[in-house]
């Protein structure tokens, strides 16, 4: 007999943890899982309690037989899969392909990938938790018998292709209900009445607030242009008396560390990372970066996680580092951070560094610029959860003219404690203003009294960051399923991203107002969440995953029955474009492909004419006079060509725009950054540019 040997799901994490076991283990990867559902069939014996007939992967046949050799020859085999309900199920698989006694301690353990976390994981294994198998088992039916019995439905009744999902729907079902109200919302006219006031050389605004009637105080609204003029021409201008002044302090208090949703949220804020970028790059560090001077580490713990539960070890570590590099006065003591949501499984720690002293910036050589900006927000964020709060001095200030009340307040950062190290988000952003020092009793003379007209806007649409945001509010799926999510819904051509905002395609809603109709509680948010919290339930071993499916399932397959017999056929109408076919002269319609919309010939297959859709942006072509197009390259990266290509080999990574250069006349482009607008001349020998603050 050889070695002991651990099994991992990857070739990265595999040869970060060899390093750390030395030559008595030998450490392979199963690349993932190695047996699931069949996608040929439902795969689920629901006449035998919902028994999944599990299959190995296709592919996976030489993965696995080389596995089944290694533990032949092993004196041991540890099966060190993720720590969550998914890693779970792996290893069970795994043990059963392998032939291995899952209640004998063969299961291991940890929540990073450091020398440490690893050795003291490999004294303590424990057997597989069959909960947490029966909970990854339970999604996985419930998901595949919502998939494979409502999807064969819409490929009958609406069109080929379509799916739906126990999750995916109700995250479309968000998006097509905030279009709604996008939609029937009705705009309400609003005033606003501001007074700038001067001291001591300091501006300031005070807006209006109310009147005081009978001696009390009265806030008044302002819809219309009537109400407002009355309040100005009741104003003395010269005669704002200085009715109350009140100074104060506030504090504002850091936000705790990340998990995955927060992770994810902010990245899409901060970086501009979709999700899935995110997660692919916080994947690889975790699973282990080669450092210079030091070799492969896993860099933070790990990612999928709804807990901001931080280790005594990192409270010290960093409590420590902080009053050595900041002073005593910006470590908060080390403040540990409960779960606010109670669907937190606090299984593992908030996502943060492995080592507060790997700074960012000292291995920014070993890193690429995506890897190290993420390690940056994470390890910031980290950083900044066990530091002092700012404080800030504030002053509110009532001003008084003919019983009309105006109010001022200010805010000056008097430490800025935690800020030091990460700057909130710019909509989070305290605003500093300043207010000269007024005496209660004193009158002041207004500069000038501006009003102005507003009218309410509807609510946004959802970015990334908002929907993993309500998801996550709502109960509805869990870290590991966010990015998924996502991706799915985009990929089915459900919704699309404009702007960085989700909007629904007319499939998208068509399918929505279908599963509303007759699958309701497959979209019904309140619904969904229950059954998230009894896949919570089966993994504490509080319920049996049967019964849960079974439950499920008797209601499911009634209304099932009943949307088949009801549902009439639906026809969908090719969109017809203005562009005419050259070969048969036909008006060519968009269909969908794997790449998006194309222009295809109707008289299919008599003609087979294709074309792609030009994106134009209204900017001509600088070298022929074309029109400028917006395309992708193979990577998925937006760039901008001539139309007349290949005989104008026109092309900028940066969107042209139609203000010409005012210093050569050339054509200008434009992209964003944190300042702002950056404007420049696509001509290198000019090099005139210039920023237009956000």
């Amino acid at each position: 007999m050889q070695k002991n040997l651990v099994i991992v799901e990857s070739p990265a994490k595999a040869k970060t943890i060899s390093k750390f076991l030395g030559t008595k283990y030998k450490v392979k990867a199963s690349v993932g899982h190695v047996r699931d559902l069949p996608k040929s069939s439902l795969g689920i014996d629901i006449d035998n309690n919902f028994e999944p007939k599990y299959i190995t992967i296709r592919g996976k046949g030489p993965v696995i037989q080389e596995l089944k050799k290694e533990a032949k020859k092993s004196d041991k085999v540890f099966l060190a899969t993720d720590p969550d309900r998914e890693g779970e199920a792996i290893s069970w698989h795994l043990a059963h392909l392998l032939d291995l006694d899952e209640n004998e301690p063969i299961r291991i353990e940890f929540h990073e990938i450091t020398k440490e976390a690893i050795q003291k994981a490999i004294k303590n294994p424990r057997a597989i938790d069959k909960n947490l198998v029966n909970a990854q088992q339970a999604r996985r039916v419930l998901d595949r018998l919502v998939g494979y019995k409502i999807s064969p439905l819409l490929w009958r009744k609406i069109k080929k292709g379509l799916s739906a999902g126990r999750v995916q729907s109700v995250a479309v079902k968000l998006i097509c209900d905030r279009e709604k109200e996008i939609e029937n919302f009705v705009p309400e006219e609003y005033w606003t009445i501001k007074a700038l006031m001067e001291k001591d050389k300091i501006s300031f605004e005070a807006l209006f607030y109310g009147i005081y009637k009978d001696g009390k105080e009265q806030k008044i609204e302002l819809p219309n242009k009537e109400r407002v003029d009355e309040i100005i021409n009741s104003l003395d201008k010269n005669n704002f008396i200085v009715k109350e002044v009140k100074r104060g302090s506030k504090n504002k208090n850091p936000n705790p560390p990340f998990i995955t949703s927060t992770l994810q949220q902010e990245a899409s804020r901060k970086l501009g990372f979709s999700s899935k970028k995110t997660m692919s790059i916080a994947q690889q560090l975790y699973e282990g970066i080669d450092i210079k001077d030091e070799g492969t580490v896993g860099l933070i713990t790990y990612i999928r996680t709804d807990s901001t539960r931080i280790s005594k070890e990192a409270i010290d570590m960093s409590r420590s580092f902080i009053v050595e590099n900041f002073g005593k006065e910006y470590s908060n003591g080390g403040k540990n951070y409960g779960s606010k949501s109670k669907a937190a499984q606090d299984a593992h720690e908030c996502i943060r560094p492995t080592s507060i002293l790997r700074k960012p910036s000292d291995i920014k050589d070993s890193l690429t610029k995506d890897q190290y900006l993420l390690y940056d927000l994470i390890w910031k964020r980290f950083i900044s959860s066990q530091m002092s709060p700012a404080i800030y001095d504030t002053v509110s200030v009532k001003l008084v003219s003919n019983d009309n009340i105006f109010k001022a307040s200010g805010s000056k950062l008097r430490f800025d404690g935690f800020t030091k190290v990460y700057e909130t988000s710019k909509e989070d952003k305290e605003k500093e203003s300043d207010i000269p020092i007024l005496v209660e009793g004193e009158c002041i003379k207004a500069k000038e009294v501006q009003s102005e007209q507003h009218f309410t806007q509807p609510p946004s649409r959802y970015t990334e960051a908002s929907l993993i945001k309500t998801l996550e509010e709502l109960g509805i799926g869990r870290p590991s399923t966010y990015a998924p999510i996502i991706t799915t819904i985009l990929n089915r051509r459900y919704v699309v991203l404009k702007n960085k905002s989700f909007q629904p395609t007319e499939l998208g809603i068509l399918v929505n107002d279908l599963l509303e109709q007759y699958f309701n509680d497959i979209v019904d948010v309140k619904f969904t969440a229950d059954l998230e919290e009894k896949l919570d339930k089966i993994a504490e071993g509080d319920y049996s995953w049967q019964s849960v499916v079974n439950n499920f399932y008797t209601h499911f397959d009634e209304i099932l029955k009943k949307a088949e017999d009801e549902i009439a056929k639906i026809k969908i109408e090719d969109e017809v474009t203005d562009v005419v076919c050259e070969k048969c002269g036909r008006n060519m319609v968009v269909k969908y492909g794997r790449y998006g919309k194309f222009l295809a010939c109707p008289g299919y297959p008599e003609c087979k004419n294709t074309k792609p859709i030009q994106d134009q942006i209204g900017v001509k072509c600088p070298n022929c006079g074309g029109d400028i197009i917006r395309l992708k390259s193979g990577k998925g990266k937006v760039f901008y060509g001539c139309s007349n290509y290949p005989e104008c080999n026109f092309m900028t990574w940066d969107e042209p725009i139609s203000e010409r250069c005012p210093d050569c006349g050339s054509i200008m482009v434009k992209k964003e950054s944190k300042k702002g607008v950056i404007k420049k001349c696509l001509n290198s020998e000019c090099g005139y540019s210039k920023t237009e603050n956000k």
